[in-house]
């Protein structure tokens, strides 16, 4: 029987944990939705560990109508009060309210896809990690795009939080050199 290798973090018993490691981590994605999706959940993440948000992602996608940008973009306070009592989610204003003016945002821009796969020349980045200190939380490029999306006045988009963005939606490839799903 042939022995599957995974990164740490994802070999594993969370099943979604295991499951997001496999199928999606560090794959290309171009889908506006899941690029949203993925900005706005790396965004809650801040402070919280990825296995937490994780479990709360499919009552994100319920509370955040999908996250579908033209309908978050115009929640108003009252939506704004009913996410903030939803128990299902990470309750903290900041972040709910960077929900929606990231929204705004990114229909301004005309989407993520062209913006975010711009600062790559639309070509991955592999990077042949060996272990976790071979791999970094920032890189001059995770800066420059953080300091270029608060400057358009996007939210919770500090280079770390943009660093684990561009892994969760396959600008950069970093699992590990050993691991079968590179």
């Amino acid at each position: 029987m042939n022995e599957i290798h995974r990164c740490p973090w994802g070999d594993t018993d969370d099943a979604l944990m295991r499951e997001y490691h496999d199928a999606q981590w560090g794959r290309p994605c171009h889908d506006e939705r899941e690029l949203f999706e993925m900005l706005i959940l790396e965004g809650a993440q801040a402070g919280l560990s990825w296995s937490c948000v994780l479990h709360k992602r499919e009552n994100y996608k319920a509370a955040f109508d999908n996250f579908d940008a033209a309908i978050v973009a115009a929640y108003d306070e009252t939506k704004v009060a009913e996410l903030l009592a939803n128990p299902g989610i990470i309750r903290n204003r900041l972040k709910v309210a960077a929900t929606v003016t990231n929204a705004q945002i990114v229909l301004r821009l005309g989407g993520l896809d062209k913006f975010m796969w711009a600062y790559v020349d639309g070509k991955p980045i592999v990077n042949h990690p060996k272990g976790f200190e071979d791999m970094p939380t920032t890189t001059p490029l995770s800066d420059r795009i953080s300091k270029d999306m608060k400057k358009l006045g996007f939210k919770f988009v500090g280079s770390t939080i943009i660093y684990s963005y561009m892994q969760a939606i396959g600008m950069v490839n970093d699992h590990m050199a050993w691991c079968d799903f590179r």
